[in-house]
C-alpha cells in the first residue's frame, strides 16, 4: 500500500507495471508518503486520550484525527470502500486486527476491539482527508498502548512459504531483497483443489498486511490480479517494496461463502 517510506515504500504504479487494474486502485498514489510509526505527521495528528486499555475484554478505542487547523477531521475519501482502516498488534507481532471505525458528526471515530491479551500495543489508522492542504494524500499515524497484566511474549514463527488457516492452505512464493520492488505470489487451495471462489471483500480479493519485526512499520497490499465477481482465486499477485532486511510477520485476509479468513506467515527480506 503506498503510504510507507520508512522499511515499507509504496508498491510499483499499474502503468510502470503493466498490470491491470481493478475497483479500488485506480487513483492510489505511486509514491510513499509515511511509514506508520508516528502520531502525526504533515499537520494531521492521531489523538487518544486513553494510553491503557483493559485485557481480556472487548473494548473500545476512542480517536481524533485532526488536522492542521487544530480542528478534528470530519471529511475522509473513501478507500476500499471505508474512510478509516484501523489496526492492532502487540510489540510480538500477535493478535492482529483489523477494523473499521464509526465516526460521530464530531470526528471521534470508536473501535470496537476483541479482547486484548496484556502487554504493548501498537494501534495504527490508515486514512486519506478530502479536503485541507493536504487532500487526496494518504497517512498511516499510530499510537501505543498498554494492557496491563502478565505479558507472556509469543516467540515469532520461522520464515516459511506455506500456512493454514480454516482448512484452506496460503502458499507464497517470491524472493524479497530491501529496496528492491518484487513480485508476491499468493496460491490459495483447500483439500488439494485450487480455490477458485474468492469473494470481493472490501473492494479486493485479498489484504495482506505486513508487520517488521524491529520497528512495527505496516504495510498494507492489495492484488492486482483482475476481478471477476466471486470468482477469485487460486493466484492473487501483490507488489512489495519493503525497505529493511529482516523478518515481516504478514497477514492475509479473504473472503469465501460469506467467511472472512486470516492466515498469517512469516516472510524474510534479505
Amino acid at each position: 500500500m503506498s503510504g510507507m517510506d520508512h522499511g515499507v515504500m509504496a508498491m510499483p504504479s499499474m502503468a510502470s507495471t503493466g498490470m491491470p487494474g481493478m475497483p479500488g486502485m485506480a487513483g492510489m498514489p505511486a509514491t510513499a508518503t509515511g511509514e506508520g510509526l508516528a502520531a502525526e505527521r504533515d499537520g494531521y495528528r492521531l489523538d487518544s486520550a486513553a494510553t491503557s486499555l483493559p485485557a481480556g475484554q472487548a473494548v473500545t478505542y476512542p480517536f481524533t484525527i485532526t488536522g492542521p487547523d487544530g480542528r478534528p477531521v470530519t471529511d475522509f475519501a473513501e478507500v476500499q470502500t471505508k474512510q478509516l482502516h484501523f489496526y492492532a498488534i502487540r510489540s510480538d507481532l500477535t493478535g492482529y486486527q483489523h477494523l473499521h471505525p464509526t465516526m460521530a458528526p464530531d470526528g471521534t471515530w470508536t473501535a470496537d476491539l476483541a479482547p486484548l491479551e496484556p502487554g504493548n500495543w501498537r494501534l495504527y489508522a490508515s486514512f486519506t482527508p478530502n479536503t485541507g492542504p493536504r487532500k487526496g494524500s494518504e497517512f498511516v499515524l499510530s499510537r501505543t498502548v498498554t494492557v496491563p497484566g502478565q505479558a507472556t511474549a509469543v516467540p515469532l514463527p520461522a520464515a516459511t512459504d506455506s500456512t493454514t488457516a480454516d482448512g484452506y492452505t496460503v502458499a507464497v512464493r517470491g524472493e524479497l531483497t530491501a529496496g528492491t520492488p518484487a513480485p508476491l505470489i499468493v496460491t490459495i487451495s483447500k483439500d488439494g483443489r485450487p480455490v477458485t471462489d474468492l469473494q470481493l471483500y472490501l473492494d479486493s480479493y485479498a489484504h495482506l498486511s505486513i508487520v517488521h519485526e524491529g520497528d512495527q512499520a505496516l504495510a498494507h497490499l492489495h492484488p492486482v490480479t483482475p476481478v471477476n465477481a466471486d470468482h477469485g482465486g487460486p493466484t492473487l499477485t501483490f507488489y512489495a517494496l519493503l525497505g529493511e532486511p529482516g523478518n515481516w510477520r504478514s497477514y492475509l485476509q479473504f473472503q469465501t461463502a460469506g467467511q472472512l479468513h486470516t492466515a498469517a506467515l512469516t516472510l524474510h527480506v534479505t
